[in-house]
């Protein structure tokens, strides 16, 4: 069986995307003037589409993050018990 957690504590994030790969990155083309663009956590390993990624820095992603007020649904462990990648970002609800 698989869960889902959610949370918005730096250090959690950080960990839980560098050991399956995840860097912080934005989507290519989607920001206008001062906003980066959409925010992701990209898998490179997973990924056929790194074009579509520019990787940033974790501070410019977390300020990105606490801006505009974003928590991380993500998983840890698939149904068959394998590592998962899935995560999406959703609206803190504080």
């Amino acid at each position: 069986m698989s869960s889902s957690e959610k949370t918005h504590d730096h250090k959690k994030i950080q960990k839980w995307a560098e050991e399956r790969g995840g860097v912080p990155a934005k989507i290519k083309n989607t920001g206008k003037d001062d906003d980066d663009g959409v925010l992701r956590i990209h898998f490179p390993k997973h990924s056929d589409a790194d074009d579509r990624f520019e990787e940033i820095s974790w501070e410019d992603f977390f300020q990105n993050f606490d801006e505009n007020k974003l928590d991380l649904l993500y998983q840890d462990k698939k149904a068959d018990g394998e590592t998962s990648t899935f995560h999406k970002f959703v609206n803190r609800e504080d």
